[in-house]
């Protein structure tokens, strides 16, 4: 399979309603299903070969033929169809937003440059700011609140309704729209009025803690961030330990997610996944790095492509987990193609770790277990690990 072929993709229950689980940290990458799309990504995908997927597939498809035959929205009985079928991951897209995510998943996105979290007063935080972004043109700093966006409240809100709104998904906006923010900082309030544009994400950070260790983040799984770890991996000092931090990475590649796992594997298993009824296997390329301390950081925002990097890592004895139980995504899906040309995606198999663990609606339980000051939790264990003989 190509980098291509395995990918986590936000669902989509219903027309209008924001794309869930997408940009939910960061405004760009987002993943909360595993997917399995066929080699052909830009054209007509193939149905899944199994029976009961098939058949899930052909009956979405036929209630689209119906509704189109009838005048009415194929896409909106297509995902009437999916919500019947009790199919939890089950998603409909429309053309543009299925192009705009596999944009996402290359790296690029259509937005303004903003990451952001929900405070527990329900407020909403900007974390980050991308540079030579429109946020950052117009001097949006990290630790503004975001009060509303075209007008409209968004204190209380869920992040990705917020990320919605600010992308414009309920009007398809494109690069070059504008979006209208009320901000706080301070005492200070005021309103800014941002043109969306094309942006490229750094979905991989490395930085040095004080002590030596190399701290690598990755946000998403898009394409090349698996060799990115690779490069960070081999350029970190030989005497010093790795902390991963996939908190909050809600997904990706998933081919990416096994390249990131070959950067502290020598070959082997990463994970297998049920696909008509056949057991396949995801292997590690050989040669990585399997002797330097490593510890990774997860949280309840750790999903899919993530979790299945976690679960490689912990079921090999390669890392210690440090943080809170994830989320528990560990489906695949399968696209198909319907006749307005937007896509259905259908669940189609499941994935597990090294061990035989199912991580679907479970999660991965870490050896170590805190919810405050991880990072220092991570260098206390580190310090107490020394490189394999």
């Amino acid at each position: 399979m190509s980098g291509r072929d395995l990918f986590c993709q936000p669902r989509r229950v219903r027309r209008g309603a924001a794309l869930t689980l997408v940009f939910a940290s960061v405004l760009v990458a987002g993943a909360a299903t595993g997917s399995l799309p066929v080699s052909d990504r830009k054209g007509t995908p193939d149905a899944p070969r199994s029976a009961a997927p098939a058949g899930r597939h052909e009956e979405v498809a036929k209630a689209a033929e119906e509704a189109m035959a009838d005048g009415k929205s194929p896409m909106e009985a297509a995902e009437r169809a999916v919500s019947r079928s009790g199919d939890r991951w089950g998603a409909v897209y429309s053309r543009g937003e299925f192009e705009e995510f596999e944009q996402a998943l290359d790296g690029r996105y259509t937005g303004v440059g903003l990451w952001a979290r929900r405070e527990r007063d329900g407020r909403i935080e900007v974390t980050k700011v991308s540079a030579d972004s429109p946020a950052a043109s117009a001097g949006i700093r990290k630790g503004d609140l975001l009060r509303t966006v075209d007008g409209a409240k968004v204190d209380g809100r869920p992040v990705t309704e917020v990320v919605s709104l600010l992308r414009g998904d309920a009007t398809d906006a494109a690069a070059g729209t504008t979006v209208t923010l009320g901000l706080q900082r301070g005492t200070r309030a005021w309103s800014e009025t941002l043109r969306r544009a094309k942006l490229s994400t750094d979905s991989v950070t490395v930085r040095r803690l004080a002590d030596g260790v190399t701290l690598i983040r990755i946000d998403s799984f898009t394409k090349g961030s698996g060799d990115l770890v690779r490069d960070a991996v081999r350029r970190s000092p030989l005497d010093s330990g790795i902390v991963l931090d996939l908190r909050g990475n809600s997904g990706g590649l998933v081919t990416e997610a096994v390249t990131a796992a070959s950067a502290f594997l020598d070959g082997g298993l990463v994970a297998t996944y049920d696909l008509d009824g056949a057991q396949q296997v995801l292997h590690a390329a050989p040669g990585g790095d399997t002797t330097r301390p490593l510890v990774a950081l997860v949280d309840g925002g750790t999903m899919s492509a993530a979790e299945l990097l976690t679960g490689a890592l912990q079921d090999r004895g390669r890392a210690i987990v440090v943080g809170s139980r994830t989320f528990g995504k560990g489906s695949v899906q399968m696209p198909s193609r319907l006749p307005d040309g937007s896509v259905a995606e259908l669940t189609v198999g499941h994935y597990r770790t090294p061990s035989g663990r199912g991580v679907d609606g479970v999660g991965i339980t870490p050896d170590l277990e805190a919810d405050q000051r991880l990072i220092e939790s991570a260098e206390t264990v580190l310090s107490g690990l020394g490189p394999e003989s």
